[in-house]
């Protein structure tokens, strides 16, 4: 008998409390409160579906080869580097993320001379994170205006899913010279106090975070790294 009952009180959820209540002709206010304990309930199951995908998902990261050479004359000389395609990016991660039930999509938005690209990864049960980043329109080796905007956009979905899904460091700057940009001292802080204070296996967690130590996380992962820090109870598995 007590076995049964653990059984019952283990597969408990508040949807089933719903109907229970619903049965026994519970009033409005006892059903409106269960309704949103069960939409709570929901949302916290996705978001942790969603980690869970992602850890999964990062045990097993596709490797980026650089499969493009771009070559050009500047004023300065000829510059010439090698970069992974869009095309190779975006197939090899969504091959991957789709294993796990996950998809990448990108919205576009221009300002003034600026353009703004945010990359979104959302899980089948609903939960999603997103990261962006902005940026002039790339007038580069004499592109005209369209082109220049077009070679943003494209850089910047490119450097976005490689940052949502931590594989950065399989990129290069694509001869811009530009430097990765870590977390500052402040954002470290916050991390490092909430893993103390949830007692967090910081090793599992920067394994997680495919970072040597907490002042290697990307800026552009700092989100990304609170998130999974919130959403992990006591120790991270």
């Amino acid at each position: 008998m007590a076995e049964k009952t653990e059984v019952l009180v283990r597969e408990s959820t508040p949807l089933t409390l719903l109907n229970i209540a619903i049965e026994k002709g519970a009033d409005i206010e006892k059903l409106e409160k269960l309704m949103n304990l069960h939409i709570l309930w929901e949302k916290e199951q996705a978001k942790k579906a969603y980690w869970e995908a992602m850890t999964a998902f990062k045990a097993n990261p596709p490797e980026i080869d650089k499969d493009k050479n771009v070559k050009y004359k500047t004023d300065k000389g000829i510059t010439e580097y090698n970069h992974a395609s869009l095309g190779n990016v975006t197939e090899k991660i969504n091959t991957e993320l789709s294993k796990h039930g996950l998809s990448a999509s990108w919205i576009t938005k221009q300002e003034a001379d600026k353009v703004s690209v945010t990359c979104r990864i959302a899980h089948v049960n609903g939960h999603f994170e997103e990261t962006s980043l902005t940026a002039s329109p790339d007038n580069s080796g004499g592109k005209n205006n369209i082109q220049a905007l077009g070679s943003t956009i494209t850089y910047l979905e490119r450097y976005t899913i490689l940052a949502l899904t931590g594989l950065a460091t399989y990129e290069d700057d694509d001869g811009k010279g530009s430097e990765a940009v870590y977390i500052g001292d402040k954002q470290k802080s916050t991390i490092v106090d909430m893993i103390n204070a949830k007692e967090i296996d910081e090793a599992k967690f920067l394994k997680y975070m495919v970072v040597e130590s907490v002042d290697k996380i990307l800026a552009a992962d700092y989100e990304k790294a609170m998130a999974s820090l919130r959403a992990a109870k006591g120790r991270i598995k």
